[in-house]
């Protein structure tokens, strides 16, 4: 299957869920993450779900890291450059949506504050669709594509996704960085 069309099936997909099953998904997901080898990692990136596009609700994967004293870090992304600056949050940090309905870090955040790529341990990712090989399907930007190819080699990338894999998307380019692990309700697939 290509992307386009990918895209488009798991776009219907989410748009079929109830809020109420979202928060089961998510927690379901949340307590899976517990269960994987990256608790020895001081930092994690995560995402802060577009409502919107009914993402997985990471709030529960925010209150694991929060528990186990993890630096965590969220982006605010720039449309011009396609490129994310990532932030530590702290309990001052105020987050505001974009012009997208990304929750981000508000104008100014402190740039001491700011922790560069090359510095994440683990990255949760947001997805719409993946495969069986660990190839992920976005909203077609490239912000996670950048940001990924300027972290470690060894950086753990983790993908949330509602779904299972599809078998394979056949339009993956060179630039399309694999995840090493997608976390669903019912499985955790290692890649």
């Amino acid at each position: 299957m290509f992307k386009k069309e990918i895209r488009l099936k798991y776009k219907e997909l989410r748009d079929s869920l109830s809020e109420n099953q979202i928060e089961e998904l998510s927690l379901a997901i949340a307590n899976a993450v517990l269960l994987l080898p990256i608790w020895e990692k001081t930092y994690f990136h995560i995402f802060l779900p577009i409502e919107e596009q009914k993402e997985v609700n990471t709030e529960y994967i925010l209150h694991l890291l929060s528990g186990k004293d993890k630096e965590i870090c969220v982006s605010k992304s720039d449309f011009e450059t396609r490129k994310m600056k990532h932030y530590l949050l702290t309990d001052n940090t105020k987050i505001k949506k974009n012009s997208y309905n990304i929750p981000e870090p508000a104008d100014g955040p402190d740039a001491s504050g700011e922790v560069p790529s090359s510095k994440m341990e683990v990255v949760f990712i947001p997805l719409l669709a993946y495969d069986n090989l660990g190839n992920r399907v976005g909203y077609g930007k490239g912000f996670y594509d950048q940001f990924l190819a300027e972290c470690n080699s060894n950086t753990i990338k983790i993908g949330l996704s509602f779904f299972e894999p599809e078998e394979l998307i056949s339009d993956v380019t060179t630039s399309d960085v694999q995840l090493n692990y997608c976390v669903t309700p019912n499985s955790t697939i290692k890649f």
